[in-house]
């Protein structure tokens, strides 16, 4: 068993695996970047490294300085949480070769996953079936791209094969801006992950984001954690998550679970992991898989009683772990409102100084957060400050009382998007939930 984890992340994460790390005897080192020297983690971690300058890229993407510090403390495994290295295989596989256990899957299970078209390829086989395309990379000659196109039909979105949140992507409506879509399509994929490749895929008009969440032990057992709908978001990024996803066939679903836990048990999957999906007329079409844990996991830890994280720990470090499907309860309705260092309006960031705020309490209300009081929002990583989660007994009540909590919080000193949150949880088509991930771009901010 390992003694000491080397959280390699910043933020409520970082917080988030401190607490868990606790709770089972473990000693943790924090890392932090130069621009991060007022994080809350540092107060309550047992030791805390600088690696580096504010930049990301020298500090929190600098896999041989992390490793250092990991050896120079003398941890024993190394925590990625979301973000940053978290999906990085190479870097997976630097931690093992060093010494260090990585907590989450193997390298090769991430590279496998973490690329598209091979992740598509891959659930294929358990009967899982990913949005009509062209799966393999696209050719350099411009009429061949043309010609695979007009197969697939318009309107189709050109992908990155390597990371997420929008970048790499492009949706297109004709063949007049395919080849320049594609161009811009390769060069954001390039500067984003240093991998340029890009396919097609049809472009399914107003789906919902359902995600499934699984846990496998790597030795051949997983289950799942039901269902999360994200389909509140802006430019690819999720703004409100929920769980269970409502309103979803049954029958479909049942068989999705399904095939998604024999998929990990045949990965030997080692962790937790997500997969996502576009939902549209009573159809599945697998997106992606994400090898780590989510931005969004409280939800489903507030309607199982499941702890994600400690689970992470515990698998990863040889701890006793029993996954039995009949052992997952589910109760209620959770929904989670990030709130982003943003104006409400134009979602545009604002970093600075908060001089004031005050956090949301009561029965059912969960506050995951790294910021206080006099505390500097850095203008160099994500913009989220806060998640707050509630709970009860039905997607109404949980609305009410996230109203209730939302009301309370209040953040003085910079804009948030708070504001933003108030009239999404009062607006008529989410309460009755019939938005899509086009919903907020298409109709509420234009109509606000």
């Amino acid at each position: 068993m390992s003694k000491k984890v080397l959280i390699a992340n910043r933020g409520e994460i970082s917080l988030r695996a401190i607490r868990a790390c606790k709770e089972l005897g473990l000693k943790t080192v924090c890392i932090y970047s130069e621009g991060d020297k007022e994080l809350k983690s540092l107060r309550f971690s047992d030791e805390s490294v600088c690696v580096g300058p504010a930049d990301p890229t020298k500090s929190y993407l600098d896999a041989p300085t992390i490793l250092s510090a990991a050896d120079v403390t003398g941890s024993d495994a190394i925590y990625p949480g979301y973000g940053f290295l978290a999906e990085d295989h190479s870097f997976a596989e630097q931690c093992n070769l060093s010494g260090f256990k990585f907590i989450g899957p193997s390298s090769e299970t991430i590279r496998q996953m973490g690329d598209k078209i091979t992740a598509k390829s891959i659930v294929t086989k358990y009967g899982i079936d990913g949005v009509p395309g062209f799966d393999n990379e696209l050719p350099d000659n411009e009429q061949e791209i043309l010609k695979i196109a007009d197969e697939i039909g318009y309107p189709l979105i050109v992908k990155a094969t390597a990371g997420g949140g929008g970048r790499g992507m492009k949706i297109v409506r004709s063949s007049k801006e395919l080849i320049n879509s594609v161009q811009i399509a390769k060069q954001e994929a390039l500067n984003g992950f240093g991998n340029d490749i890009v396919y097609f895929e049809k472009f399914i008009e107003n789906p919902r984001h359902i995600e499934i969440q699984v846990v496998g032990d790597g030795k051949g057992n997983a289950i799942h954690l039901g269902t999360r709908d994200c389909s509140i978001q802006r430019r690819h990024q999720k703004l409100i998550e929920e769980a269970p996803a409502r309103d979803v066939n049954k029958k479909k679903l049942d068989e999705v679970l399904k095939n998604c836990v024999n998929l990990c048990k045949d990965l030997n999957y080692e962790g937790v992991g997500t997969l996502e999906f576009l939902y549209e007329k009573e159809c599945f079409y697998f997106l992606e898989m994400n090898t780590r844990i989510q931005v969004e996991h409280p939800v489903t830890e507030m309607v199982t009683g499941f702890d994600l994280v400690k689970a992470q720990l515990r698998i990863a470090l040889g701890l006793p772990m029993t996954l039995n499907q009949s052992d997952i309860n589910f109760r209620g309705h959770a929904i989670e409102c990030r709130i982003n260092a943003e104006d409400s309006v134009n979602f545009i960031p604002n970093p600075g100084k908060i001089t004031r705020m005050h956090i949301p309490g009561g029965f059912g209300i969960r506050y995951d957060s790294h910021i206080y009081n006099g505390y500097e929002v850095p203008p160099y990583y994500d913009s989220m400050l806060a998640k707050i989660i509630s709970l009860a007994g039905s997607r109404k009540s949980a609305i009410k009382r996230m109203l209730s909590a939302l009301d309370e919080f209040f953040i003085e000193g910079i804009q948030t998007t708070h504001q933003f949150h108030q009239k999404m949880l009062k607006d008529e088509k989410f309460i009755k939930n019939q938005h899509t991930i086009n919903y907020l771009e298409n109709e509420f901010l234009k109509n606000a």
